[in-house]
């Protein structure tokens, strides 16, 4: 039941905070550390009184409305003051902004205990209390601008005396809670991703959660903020906002416990009909037309539109969710999902992924409890129409073709394709799809993702190339197991090491498998094939694409140095191969993360920030970590110790590496120039001449050519090293 409560009307605009958290007896003390008064506020002048009532403008003690020396009472008409409001410098002047053109002053308003910088312009504003207003701020046109005395502007805190039930967590991964976290401002896809493992380490979790509240006050009484420059306009509810700079809002229904980041640098622009509560937006991101979001974290750059539904979830820099719902997911970096049926639930996607229309991963609840989780490496593409079930898990940049996937699902394959065979009832796993068949796209992603960060502060290297640690590992992993298929498929032998000596030697061998299907165990649970595609060919192009990999990295190491100092650094080389974490998009040593989590646990990483500082310090030693993976990668798939790797030994990787390069673009350019070719393509344009009109001409394709020249330079570069070979 609603209770409204009767209390004096000289009251309104005081005792914002109860007394009892009252700090040092003073309603104001957090307020003046939030807008400071420097001396430069004063009281009206009798004459400056009589002009505001003269403009019908009132206030329950006036007194407290202090103004500075450059106040004109005259740009004050038609509003009401309680409490103690402080005024800043006026101009005779409006602003201007995107044909919105207000004077600057108060007008039409009702203000409870506020505080305005200079230049203002607040235009019907029916009710705000307890803000802070920023220099040169337009608000026009809204309903109601509230602030609570516990106000938490979206982080997962409790106020003094708060019960655990108020505050706010994320509910990720999983349905039932039990992977949840609680939010903060800077909050980044690594802490949330860390914070949502290791649940049985209860010590962890117990740092994990005190580094974040150390970062806030628990005490009563901070206002909302509208950062400097800031316009808002024609909106219904704001309450418990921090909004930073230069930030456009319009035509919202309603924000609500949000912290809301933006700068001159980095703006964010929030539209019409959107519903905001409990979140963080991150610097520079774009929400539009009717989004609805509930407990989230939006990172920097990123955009929600139209009509899309972020719940429960986390979303990581460089994004976009259009028109649909996701749920319960923890998203990272470079997420693309567009379409009004597509649907996320429960789910770690660790980015540059892409979600096709009606494809519907999570929540169609095939057990006795809520959603399992669904985790998907980066580059996941479930197709048209495709529902997973849960428990899943995906490889790198798996590609899922249209369907209905009844049954659990491990796929271990990386830039594999997964179908149904549904004429006889099986999963076909082609490993390596994406090399073999639509190179254009595959190596698209990289420039397409890195052209796409925005991020104006780019605090940790994010890995887009489509070649790094991770999938490299991945591939290594996928060697063993398509070793494993065909050795079973032909041999009697008992031992594990046995059927995996066979296969390898026959994938080695110019025998061909034609004809005996290779039958794969533990990638889906149910009682039917999963049958291997073409693993020669996969087998053959992961070892290419791992060698390749390697000899990029020593190339680029060339370009910069000689081979005598090359020989220096890859003897200190360990020659075993690191395993990395991708944690938020950021690549990591498994023994660097192990050191992090073990001194968050001691206490030497006393807060996010600290480490937060340590995610920038892997960044700046990356490509050396890359490096050394690279060399280790490159002795296992060759088989040979950098010990052994002679003149004669470079002088093929180098020749290799060109060659694979020159795959690489033709590839590329033969995987796009098909759809030219297409008699079913060219069938809707009168003539070919017109086809190329609507979709362009091949040869004026940007990423083509970007990669023509790429092939040019890579192969001088190549062609200088030779070059500094002796020959035998």
């Amino acid at each position: 039941m609603s209770k409204i409560i009767k209390e004096k009307l000289n009251d309104l605009g005081y005792h914002f905070i109860p007394e009892a958290y009252l700090q040092h007896g003073d309603e104001y003390y957090f307020r003046n550390q939030q807008f400071s008064d420097n001396g430069r506020f004063r009281n009206l002048t009798q004459e400056e009184i009589k002009i505001l009532v003269r403009n019908d403008n009132y206030s329950n003690n006036w007194d407290h409305v202090l103004v500075t020396d450059k106040f004109i009472p005259e740009q004050i008409q038609h509003s009401k003051f309680y409490g103690l409001v402080r005024i800043g410098d006026m101009d005779d002047v409006y602003l201007n902004f995107r044909d919105l053109r207000l004077p600057c002053g108060i007008y039409n308003s009702t203000v409870v205990s506020c505080d305005f910088g200079a230049t203002v312009a607040v235009h019907n504003v029916r009710y705000m209390a307890h803000y802070i207003i920023g220099e040169e701020v337009m608000l026009a046109n809204i309903s109601e601008m509230e602030t609570s005395s516990g106000a938490k502007f979206g982080n997962g805190i409790l106020k003094t005396d708060d019960v655990e039930e108020r505050r706010i967590r994320l509910e990720l991964c999983n349905e039932n809670g039990g992977r949840s976290v609680l939010p903060f401002d800077g909050m980044q896809a690594g802490d949330v991703y860390l914070w949502s493992r290791y649940r049985n380490d209860r010590e962890l979790q117990r740092r994990f959660q005190e580094m974040m509240e150390a970062q806030f006050s628990p005490h009563h009484g901070f206002y909302s903020e509208i950062g400097h420059h800031s316009v808002v306009k024609n909106t219904h509810t704001i309450k418990d906002i921090k909004m930073g700079s230069h930030a456009y809002v319009k035509g919202v229904n309603k924000l609500k416990n949000l912290t809301i980041n933006s700068s001159a640098e980095s703006y964010t622009q929030i539209g019409e009909g959107c519903e905001l509560v409990n979140g963080i937006i991150g610097y520079g991101c774009r929400i539009f037309y009717g989004v609805k979001a509930v407990r989230f974290i939006l990172s920097s750059n990123s955009q929600l539109k139209y009509g899309a539904r972020l719940i429960n979830s986390f979303l990581g820099d460089n994004s976009t969710i259009s028109c649909c719902e996701v749920l319960n997911s923890l998203i990272f970096p470079a997420h693309e999902q567009h379409h009004n049926n597509s649907f996320l639930c429960a789910a770690l996607v660790k980015g540059q992924s892409n979600m096709a229309a009606g494809a519907t991963v999570g929540s169609n609840h095939n057990s006795r409890a809520a959603d399992g989780e669904i985790i998907a490496g980066r580059g996941f593409w479930p197709g048209l129409c495709v529902s997973l079930k849960h428990n899943s898990r995906f490889a790198s940049y798996t590609l899922i073709v249209k369907g209905d996937f009844l049954h659990e699902l491990n796929i271990r394959f990386p830039f594999c394709l997964v179908s149904n065979e549904v004429d006889t009832n099986r999963l076909i796993v082609l490993p390596a799809y994406w090399f073999l068949y639509n190179m254009y796209a595959m190596m698209r992603n990289t420039s397409k993702f890195q052209s796409r960060d925005k991020r104006k502060f780019k605090n940790q290297y994010i890995e887009y190339d489509v070649l790094a640690p991770d999938t490299v590992n991945e591939m290594f992993d996928a060697l063993t197991e398509i070793e494993r298929a065909v050795g079973n498929a032909y041999s009697n032998e008992s031992t594990e090491s046995d059927i995996q000596d066979l296969g390898k030697r026959i994938l080695l061998s110019n025998e061909q498998l034609a004809g005996k299907d290779i039958l794969l165990d533990n990638v889906e649970f149910s009682r039917r094939k999963v049958v291997l595609a073409k693993p020669k060919e996969a087998y053959v192009t992961y070892q290419r694409m791992i060698r390749y990999y390697a000899a990029t990295q020593i190339i680029a190491f060339l370009e910069k140095s000689s081979f005598a100092n090359l020989q220096t650094r890859i003897s200190s080389i360990p020659t075993a191969r690191s395993l990395f974490e991708n944690i938020g998009g950021q690549l990591v040593p498994k023994t660097k993360l192990e050191t992090l989590l073990k001194d968050i646990r001691n206490n030497k990483i006393s807060s996010w920030k600290d480490a937060h500082a340590c995610y920038h310090t892997w960044s700046d030693v990356y490509i050396e970590d890359k490096f050394e993976h690279a060399i280790a990668s490159l002795a296992e798939v060759t088989s040979k110790s950098p010990s052994f790797w002679d003149d004669q030994f470079m002088r093929e990787l180098m020749e290799q590496a060109l060659e694979t390069r020159r795959w690489i673009f033709a590839e590329i350019e033969g995987s796009r120039s098909k759809d030219y070719q297409n008699p079913f393509k060219q069938m809707v344009y009168d003539s070919y001449e017109e086809m190329e009109e609507v979709i362009g001409h091949l040869k004026d394709n940007d990423f083509i050519n970007k990669e023509r020249n790429g092939l040019l330079n890579f192969e001088q570069s190549v062609k200088k090293i030779l070059a500094k070979l002796p020959i035998d």
